[in-house]
C-alpha cells in the first residue's frame, strides 16, 4: 500500500489517500484539551464494510494506550528495548501471536522492519515526513508505504504506531528549540 497524507506534515489531523487513485482510505482526527495537549487520536476507516465499525483504532495520549478494533493495550506492553545506550533498538508488537517490528528513524523517514524477515528485504514499511519548508513551492506531503507482509495482520497497528512516533518526534523537535 502506498499512500499520502493530505495535510502535509500534520499527521494528527489528515486523510490518508491512496497513491494510485487519490481516494481516501483512512481519516485521522485528534482532539486537544486545555493548553493544546493531545487527548485522543482516532483512526477512521473511510470505506467500512456494512457490518464493520467506522473507528478502527485510537491512541489515548493521556492514559498511554492504543485501542484497535475494541482491544486496548498499554504502550509499555507493546514496546520492548534491547541493546546499550548508543545501540538501543526498540521493538513493537501488538500481541504475542503477532509479528514483532523494529522501527528506526533513518534518513528523514521512519523505517519498519520485521524481526522475522530475511536480511535481503528487511523493510516492510516506511513513513517519510518532509520537514524543510520551501519558499517557492509547496513541500511534499507525508508518504506512507506498507508491504503486503505488514498489511496482513498489522495494518492499523503500524499506521497508529507510525503516527505516534512521528508526533513524538515533532514534539521533541519543537521542545528542543
Amino acid at each position: 500500500m502506498e499512500a499520502t497524507f493530505d495535510n502535509r506534515t500534520n499527521v494528527l489531523s489528515a486523510n490518508i489517500r491512496t497513491a494510485h487513485d487519490d481516494s481516501v482510505i483512512y481519516s485521522i482526527k485528534t482532539t486537544f484539551g486545555l493548553w493544546g495537549r493531545k487527548l485522543v487520536t482516532v483512526l477512521k476507516d473511510a470505506n467500512p464494510l456494512p457490518d464493520e465499525p467506522v473507528i478502527v483504532g485510537a491512541i489515548n495520549w493521556k492514559d498511554h494506550y492504543f485501542e484497535i478494533h475494541g482491544h486496548r493495550r498499554s504502550l509499555s506492553s507493546l514496546k520492548r528495548t534491547s541493546g546499550k545506550f548508543l545501540r538501543k533498538s526498540r521493538y513493537w508488537r501488538w500481541s504475542p501471536e503477532r509479528k514483532e517490528y523494529e522501527i528506526k528513524f533513518h534518513k528523514d523517514e521512519w523505517q519498519v522492519s520485521s524481526s522475522s524477515e530475511s536480511e535481503d528485504t528487511p523493510v516492510v514499511g516506511r513513513l517519510s515526513v518532509p520537514f524543510r519548508p520551501h519558499l517557492v513551492r509547496k513541500c511534499k506531503p507525508a508518504a506512507l508505504e506498507l508491504k503486503r507482509t505488514a498489511l496482513i495482520q498489522d495494518e492499523v497497528f503500524l499506521i497508529l504506531l507510525l503516527i505516534y512516533l512521528e508526533a513524538k518526534r515533532q514534539e521533541q523537535a519543537v521542545s528542543s528549540i
